[in-house]
């Protein structure tokens, strides 16, 4: 990807455990804006372009569809997506270990049905890929290959290795689990959706789909595939408490944004 000049790029992160609804809400506000902009151009009076914006939160429990399966799921696969699950550990939402729902949203993005919840970051990336020199034929392949390397890179900051397969998304290194899915979806070059990247996340979820539609593979969680390095003698001995610290989604939302926006100048390491 060729360098750019120099971007303002605001990050809003939602500190704590977030309907998945509101976020849709403010997330189509934030590209209704960027449409509003594109057709003020063709007025006499065009209004100011609004801010590229990288949105990022934990939702609660929810399994989103693809735009191409809204209406693919049986009653029956819904009353299996629907039932409760109980916590195995406590958490700072739920302390108590109360069962909890997930809610089955259809959204516009491409791929299939993936989980979203509880220690899970999700990163929603809403930009114009026009001025940002992305606006070509390859526009998709290069924005999706920032996205993952994105990703790729913030692991790197945790000592983890991500890396991309034929599939979409990134995987560990045996690219039999996926640690974080992806799903994005374009408007006249304005993207909205990104990445849900397991960095905590009950992984028991999942069992009840084929992730993203691919039968025989797993999902992995950042705290998962750290158990299986090592964790304190790489990240300079630091102890469980300092550990668990640092892998909250919040620190890890702005590593991932900080390495986003390298790529954009062409820092990352990223292929185009």
């Amino acid at each position: 990807m060729p360098p750019l000049p120099s971007i303002l790029i605001r990050h809003i992160h939602l500190p704590s455990i977030t309907p998945f609804h509101l976020v849709q809400t403010l997330q189509t506000h934030l590209v209704s804006q960027f449409l509003n902009y594109k057709a003020s151009l063709s007025t006499p009076s065009p209004i100011a372009p609004p801010a590229p914006t990288i949105l990022t939160f934990v939702p609660t429990p929810v399994y989103t569809t693809g735009r191409r399966e809204h209406d693919s799921l049986s009653p029956e696969q819904l009353a299996v997506l629907k039932a409760p699950l109980s916590p195995l550990r406590r958490s700072s939402h739920n302390k108590y270990k109360n069962p909890e729902w997930a809610a089955v949203v259809p959204t516009l993005r491409g791929g299939q049905t993936t989980f979203h919840g509880p220690g899970q970051l999700v990163v929603y990336p809403i930009l114009d890929l026009k001025p940002l020199l992305l606006a070509s034929a390859s526009a998709v392949r290069c924005y999706v290959n920032l996205l993952e390397q994105s990703t790729i890179n913030t692991l790197a900051h945790w000592t983890l290795k991500g890396k991309r397969t034929e599939n979409p998304g990134v995987w560990d290194e045996s690219g039999e689990r996926k640690i974080a899915a992806l799903g994005v979806h374009l408007r006249r070059n304005i993207t909205s959706y990104g990445v849900g990247l397991n960095v905590n996340t009950d992984l028991r979820w999942f069992d009840r789909i084929v992730a993203c539609g691919l039968v025989g593979k797993g999902v992995i969680s950042m705290r998962e595939l750290g158990k299986e390095r090592p964790w304190l003698e790489s990240l300079q001995k630091k102890n469980g408490v300092q550990l668990r610290a640092r892998l909250k989604p919040g620190i890890v939302a702005r590593t991932w944004v900080r390495e986003f926006a390298r790529g954009l100048v062409g820092e990352g390491g990223e292929e185009c």
